[in-house]
């Protein structure tokens, strides 16, 4: 098992990738703490996982909010005693929109969860971490968005937040290196999740999109999950501020 008695925290932990996430790191030993906004979801979600009761627990923590933020993090601390893994999976995408067209609060709630709400439990986490001197380590979820946009899809300030998370993890892989702090961002492609898979019902529509994949075919959850897993292991024990696409070969392709 490579992830043995490891205590991991996954955001957005009742979306397709949260939970699949939270389903291999229990599969390789890990004990995991599943987040997110709602109880019902979550517990749904965890009991569809193997030794739930065991192996994980679920905890309402809504990362906009930095009380209720450090407050979880403080639990999960007098429960276990340390984190050794941070999965910042949470994010948020609104309907494409011309930026022109865009509102305060519409970019506003792109950039407080997607940017400041990964910002909020990463600092928290990371205040844990130093405090019990171990290491640890910190996975980010991010979107080929982050280099490249997509014409006719509009998604200007959601590929912002993406991209600013690259940066966020290269700083932090440097910044905390010396105390054996790793931190590494996977950037998935058009996968089959979220909001993707309405449109994955209608084989025309699937189609289209597996024809402009280089491997012709749309990821799944277990993609991104596996190279989180790999990411998490002391596997990868010297690799620290990698941007790794999982995207079947788009983000090297010219379509």
């Amino acid at each position: 098992m490579r992830l043995k008695d490891k205590i991991a925290i996954v955001t957005g932990a009742s979306s397709d990738i949260g939970l699949e996430i939270s389903k291999k790191f229990v599969g390789e030993g890990a004990k995991v703490i599943l987040l997110g906004r709602h109880m019902d979801k979550l517990e749904q979600v965890r009991k569809s996982i193997t030794d739930y009761d065991s192996k994980t627990v679920a905890m309402v923590c809504d990362l906009t909010n930095e009380a209720q933020v450090i407050q979880t993090i403080n639990q999960v601390i007098d429960h276990y005693g340390r984190i050794d893994i941070l999965v910042n999976n949470a994010g948020t995408i609104t309907d494409p929109i011309h930026f022109h067209e865009m509102q305060d609060k519409d970019w506003n709630s792109l950039v407080d969860t997607n940017l400041f709400g990964t910002f909020r439990i990463t600092k928290s986490v990371l205040i844990k971490m130093l405090e019990n001197k171990n290491g640890g380590n910190i996975i980010n979820i991010g979107s080929i968005s982050a280099e490249r946009a997509i014409p006719k899809v509009h998604l200007t300030v959601y590929c912002t937040t993406k991209a600013a998370i690259n940066m966020f993890t290269k700083g932090l892989a440097v910044e905390y290196a010396r105390k054996n702090i790793r931190c590494n961002c996977i950037n998935p492609g058009i996968v089959n999740a979220g909001m993707i898979k309405s449109y994955l019902d209608y084989p025309e529509a699937r189609k289209v999109l597996e024809d402009k994949q280089p491997i012709n075919k749309i990821g799944q959850p277990e993609d991104v999950a596996n190279a989180a897993v790999y990411l998490a292991s002391d596997e990868a024990k010297w690799i620290s501020g990698a941007i790794l696409n999982v995207d079947g070969g788009k983000s090297a392709s010219e379509g």
